[in-house]
């Protein structure tokens, strides 16, 4: 049994055999930042102040030579070799939050819903024990025969009592997991997921308004958060924008304009960008200064490609967004990212 201690506080967490820094962390519920789960984003980018560990294969963009040299590791993929790995992380964001991941986790599929041309809404009931998750947070979608590596989707909607969890997934060309659900899995089949992981989630405590950035199923973990939101009875406003190429790529514009008229702080706006009609029109970091001049006080959550992210960070930066209350989940498309055994995240 391994052993990773957290400096400067002293914390330390047991890590299996072959167990990677991050995964073992995650069992003792420390919120680690993570994003693609496979060496291609950089955001458990980590010093290691003592031990040896395995960093596996990982992408150059994400931990560069220089990096590797000055002790930085991606905990995603490093898997320690000495007895006690040491790493530089115990400040106060890294106290426990979080639900520790259980892995193969079967539930039913109870409805399939056609969102778009390419979007569908999986709605799935848990077997047993329903799994426990905060909103924003992901799962593992899994092979049956694990001929297909797994591949992680946002919850699309907040807790509820049933255990029932909402999934919407695009189909992906080359992607296995995508191709599959949306050819084979049909409603009564079983299907086996892991988690939760992930740190794209809501601040109990916040009280600032909010503004909710979104395109294509990267509205999954924001629908979430703003369903959470609004049923813990949020007073500061909260306003969600979805980009879409055209009125065919909207969905769930019903439940977002029910949300609307149900609670006065809520407000719902889309944009499109290849298609003329009713203003707002165009990318959202081009139409974000008209809309929301002062982003000062604001808590911003970002979710959808990782080019989309970075721009939407970028203009909301640029509008006096403070660096604390921005919140981004980047989706990693599968091809691009190297093999991983099947406990990691494929994006």
């Amino acid at each position: 049994m391994k052993k990773i201690r957290l400096y400067p506080s002293g914390h330390e967490v047991e890590c299996q055999q072959g167990e990677t820094v991050l995964a073992a962390l995650e069992k003792a519920g420390y919120a680690l930042p993570n994003n693609c789960r496979a060496g291609a984003c950089g955001e458990c980018k980590i010093k290691v102040r003592q031990g040896e560990f395995d960093q596996g294969m990982v992408l150059d963009m994400a931990l560069a030579p220089e990096e590797r040299d000055q002790g930085f590791g991606l905990m995603c993929m490093a898997k320690p070799l000495s007895d006690l790995l040491e790493i530089e992380w115990g400040t106060e964001d890294a106290q426990p939050k979080l639900f520790p991941p259980r892995e193969n986790v079967s539930f039913v599929v109870v409805e399939r819903l056609v969102r778009t041309h390419r979007i569908i809404e999986l709605r799935l009931r848990p077997v047993g024990k329903p799994l426990r998750y905060w909103p924003g947070q992901y799962v593992l979608v899994n092979h049956p025969d694990n001929q297909i590596p797994p591949r992680a989707y946002s919850i699309a909607n907040a807790s509820r009592p049933d255990g029932e969890i909402s999934l919407q997934i695009a189909r992906v060309e080359g992607g296995g997991i995508s191709n599959w659900v949306h050819a084979n899995l049909k409603v009564g089949d079983r299907i086996k997921l892991s988690g939760p992981y992930g740190t794209f989630i809501g601040d109990p405590a916040a009280e600032t308004p909010v503004l909710c950035l979104a395109a294509g199923t990267g509205l999954a973990p924001i629908m979430a958060l703003a369903e959470a939101a609004l049923s813990r009875g949020y007073r500061q406003p909260v306003t969600v924008l979805f980009s879409a190429p055209t009125s065919d790529d909207l969905y769930d514009t019903g439940r977002l304009l029910l949300w609307q008229a149900k609670h006065r702080n809520f407000k719902f706006v889309r944009t499109l960008t290849r298609e003329q009609g009713e203003a707002p029109l165009g990318r959202i970091p081009a139409i974000l200064p008209e809309m929301f001049p002062d982003l000062s006080r604001h808590s911003v959550y970002a979710a959808g490609s990782p080019e989309f992210v970075e721009a939407c960070i970028a203009a909301a930066r640029e509008l006096g967004a403070k660096e604390a209350l921005m919140h981004t989940e980047g989706f990693f498309e599968q091809q691009s990212l190297p093999e991983t055994p099947s406990a990691d995240r494929l994006l």
